[in-house]
């Protein structure tokens, strides 16, 4: 396979792509097509890993139990996390829609395996969180992939992750790296809902220090 540029309408779409990618909090509660998700779960498989250890483990979370659990944690997290800001800024907090996790019919935990031997070590004696930067990087394309099917993803972080461990019964050596709302969203933008709504603002360019 020849090392080539891509087209320049390609770079505009995949510019678009990524600009769309945005973190979703409301969804339609449609099915999804499973060898839609299969494909977009694919993506996966194509993430680099440190070592090609491969150190992602995903659940999908189906059974009302289960997602009971994981929402009662993240509202108790929720509550707890509305207790630390005070004024407008609670105010504003209580407003915020930070879940999906009521409307989404597709929802994943996902997880780091630290005791995989998978990759034999390889590039994470010195920094063994090259492993979970791995899952995250494997997100970040299954995220891309899905908005390239028209559906959204929603990363869920107000959560307690040791009890989301022991709700999903995982082995001891796993840590949770996310838990992910995936649907059709109720409206598509470039804009994050933070920003919208007042919460914080986007750097208008990337501060870059010179050595």
């Amino acid at each position: 396979m020849q090392d080539q540029a891509f087209t320049d309408d390609f770079r505009t779409q995949f510019d678009l792509l990524m600009r769309l990618r945005r973190d979703v909090r409301r969804f339609r509660t449609d099915a999804i097509d499973e060898s839609v998700l299969v494909r977009c779960l694919d993506a996966f498989r194509l993430a680099p890993s440190v070592g090609l250890s491969e150190p992602w483990r995903v659940i999908r979370v189906e059974t009302q139990a289960a997602r009971d659990a994981a929402l009662k944690n993240f509202q108790t997290a929720n509550e707890q996390a509305l207790a630390g800001y005070s004024g407008e800024k609670a105010q504003l907090y209580s407003q915020l829609k930070l879940s999906g996790m009521k409307e989404a019919p597709v929802q994943l935990a996902v997880f780091c395996d630290d005791a995989t031997v998978k990759g034999q070590g390889l590039g994470a004696g010195t920094m063994p969180e090259m492993r979970r930067y791995s899952v995250v990087s494997a997100i970040t394309l299954f995220w891309l992939a899905l908005r390239a099917e028209g559906l959204g993803l929603g990363w869920v972080s107000i959560l307690d992750p040791d009890q989301m461990a022991r709700d999903l019964d995982v082995p001891a050596d796993w840590r949770l790296i996310g838990y992910f709302c995936v649907g059709r969203p109720e409206c598509v933008s470039d804009t994050p809902e933070l920003e919208q709504v007042g919460w914080e603002n986007r750097n208008d360019t990337l501060p870059i220090e010179v050595r």
